[in-house]
C-alpha cells in the first residue's frame, strides 16, 4: 500500500476508464503515465444507487469491477482513497433488511434514526423544521412497512436507496470498527461521505452541529488510527466549515476554488483568486470537478451575491431544468435567499468553459499551483465535454458529467492537443521539488502571479486572466528561469 505523497490524484468510478480495475490500472499505465500519483476509485462495493454511493456491503469488491487483490495491485504503484459513507446505508443492506424483518427483535433496530423517537414530541415543531439542513423540499424521511406490519418512519436525507444511521449506537459503531479497519488495511486514505449531515440534534440544523460533530468524527477515526490510514471529510458547505476542521490538522476540500477560477475567468478579475491562494489551507485537496457538480454554496462569503450571478447564470443556461437547491436556516447561506440557494452548477467543467481549450487549460494550471494536493476528475483530465445523451437517457443531471470511456476513447482523446499539454503539466507538478516548498502570491494590472520555492528551486504560474495568456517557468540551482510550459 503506498502512503499519500504530493502527486496528483485521479477521481474515477471504478468503470469509467475501460470498464473495471484492471483495465483502469492499464489506462493509467499506458495512456496516462506520470500523470497521477493517486487515484480515488469512486465506490466499488456491491450498491443498490446512487452510482455506488447507496452501499450494500463493504466485505466485497463489486464483481463487475474486479476484486480485492485487483485493489491492492493499484495500490502498488498509487496512492488510493476509497469512500466510506459514515452518514447512511442501503436499504439493501443485511443490517436493514434484519430491521424489517425482525422488527423490534433485531439486534440493528437501534442502528437506524426513527424520525417518531428523534423529536421530543413525536414530531418536529414548525421552528424544529424550519431549522433543518435539508437536500430535499420534503421532511428527511421514509416511510416503512416491517415484515410484521408496523409502519415506522426512518431519517433519510439523500436518495431512496439511503436510510441514515445513528453513529453513537453501539451496533453502529462496531458496524464502523468491522468495516473501516478492513478498508483501512488496504488504502491509506478513506473520505468520509456526507460526514456533516451524521451529527444529529432536535432543534439545530442537523448539519455539521458541534460539539456533536467532532465526536462523529472521533468515532468515525478511531479504526482508522489503529491501522495508520488518514480521513478526509466530504463536506459541500460554506468554506468556513472547511478551516474548522483544517484547524484541527485534518485534511480538507478545497471546493471554493472551482466557482473562484470560474469567476476569474468570466471576469478578468484577480482579486479574489489572489485573497484565497493566501488565505486558504494547505493541507488540501484541490478540485475543480468530481463526480457532483461544481459547487455554489461552498464560494458565499468570497464571492457576494453578484459575482456569484456572474458564474451561475452562464452555466446554468447550459443545461436547462438541472438546477440543485439546498433548504438552510437563516444565517447558512446567503441573505435574501429566504433559506433556499443552489446548491450545485450541473456541467462538466470543460463545458462551463464552453469547451474553450486556451481557457480550460489556463484553468486546469492554475489549479496545479494553488497550495494543496490537486484532484483531477477523470472526465476534467480528457476535457470532457457535456454529455448531454447520457442526461437524456438517464434524468440524472450529474450523469452529464460522468461519461464512461472505452480504452479506445481514452487513447483517442489523450492525443488532444490540450490533453496532451495538461499531461505534461502535472508530470511537472509531480516531479518538480518546488512543489514541497513555500508558496507566494501576488497580482496587478489583471495578472495573477503563484511562486513555489525551495532552496534549491523555484516555480512561478503568470497568467493575464482576460487574455488567456499564462506561461509557467522553473529554476534549478543558479540557473537561468526557463520557460517548462505556455499558452
Amino acid at each position: 500500500m503506498k502512503p499519500i505523497t504530493n502527486q496528483a490524484m485521479l477521481i474515477t468510478y471504478a468503470d469509467s476508464l475501460g470498464g473495471d480495475l484492471r483495465t483502469l490500472d492499464a489506462v493509467l499505465e499506458e495512456h496516462l503515465p506520470g500523470a497521477f500519483g493517486g487515484v480515488h476509485v469512486l465506490p466499488f462495493f456491491p450498491s443498490s444507487g446512487d452510482r455506488g454511493f447507496a452501499v450494500v456491503e463493504y466485505d466485497r469488491v463489486d464483481p463487475r469491477f474486479g476484486d480485492w487483490d485487483d485493489l491492492a495491485h493499484l495500490g502498488e504503484r498509487y496512492y488510493l482513497m476509497a469512500d466510506f459513507m459514515i452518514n447512511h446505508v442501503s436499504i439493501r443492506s443485511a443490517e436493514f433488511r434484519d430491521y424489517m424483518a425482525r422488527g423490534d427483535a433485531s439486534p440493528y433496530r437501534g442502528m437506524f434514526i426513527h424520525w417518531d423517537e428523534f423529536w421530543p414530541g413525536g414530531e418536529p415543531t414548525e421552528a424544529q423544521m424550519d431549522a433543518l439542513y435539508r437536500r430535499k423540499a420534503q421532511g428527511p424521511f421514509k416511510e416503512f412497512t416491517r415484515d410484521d406490519g408496523v409502519v415506522v418512519r426512518i431519517w433519510n436525507t439523500f436518495f431512496e436507496e439511503q436510510v441514515d444511521i445513528d453513529p453513537w449506537h453501539p451496533v453502529t459503531q462496531e458496524y464502523f470498527e468491522r468495516n473501516l479497519g478492513r478498508l483501512a488495511q488496504v488504502v491509506p486514505l478513506i473520505r468520509f461521505d456526507a460526514f456533516a449531515y451524521a451529527s444529529k440534534r432536535p432543534g439545530t440544523s442537523c448539519f455539521f452541529v458541534e460539539p456533536e460533530v467532532w465526536d462523529v468524527l472521533e468515532i468515525g477515526m478511531r479504526p482508522l488510527q489503529r491501522h495508520g490510514a488518514q480521513m478526509l471529510p466530504e463536506i459541500h458547505e460554506n468554506y468556513r466549515v472547511q478551516m474548522k476542521m483544517a484547524e484541527r490538522g485534518h485534511w480538507v476540500y478545497d471546493f471554493a476554488l472551482p466557482m473562484l477560477v470560474l469567476h476569474g475567468l468570466f471576469t478578468g478579475r484577480t482579486d479574489r483568486l489572489r485573497h484565497w491562494v493566501e488565505t486558504c489551507p494547505r493541507k488540501q485537496f484541490t478540485t475543480l470537478d468530481t463526480h457532483d457538480g461544481i459547487g455554489v454554496v461552498d464560494v458565499v462569503g468570497l464571492l457576494d451575491d453578484d459575482e456569484i450571478a456572474v458564474v451561475t447564470s452562464r452555466v446554468n443556461a447550459k443545461i436547462a431544468d438541472s438546477r440543485q437547491y439546498v433548504k438552510a436556516p437563516p444565517g447558512m447561506i446567503k441573505k435574501g435567499t429566504e433559506g433556499s440557494q443552489q446548491y450545485q452548477l450541473m456541467s462538466s467543467y470543460y463545458s462551463a468553459l464552453d469547451e474553450d481549450d486556451d481557457a480550460y487549460l489556463l484553468a486546469r494550471v492554475l489549479q496545479l499551483f494553488v497550495p494543496g494536493i490537486p484532484q483531477v476528475y477523470y472526465q476534467g483530465a480528457l476535457f470532457g465535454e457535456n454529455d448531454v445523451d447520457a442526461l437524456k437517457a438517464t434524468g440524472e443531471p450529474r450523469s452529464v458529467n460522468r461519461h464512461d470511456y472505452t480504452v479506445e476513447e481514452v487513447a483517442r482523446r489523450v492525443t488532444h492537443p490540450g490533453v496532451a499539454r495538461f499531461l505534461d503539466a502535472l508530470r511537472f507538478r509531480n516531479t518538480f521539488p518546488a512543489f514541497d516548498g513555500d508558496v507566494r502570491v501576488a497580482d496587478g494590472d489583471g495578472t495573477l502571479a503563484i511562486t513555489w520555492s525551495d532552496a534549491t528551486s523555484s516555480t512561478t504560474f503568470r497568467a493575464h486572466l482576460a487574455s488567456r495568456a499564462w506561461s509557467v517557468t522553473a529554476r534549478r540551482g543558479d540557473g537561468p528561469d526557463e520557460v517548462v510550459l505556455a499558452s
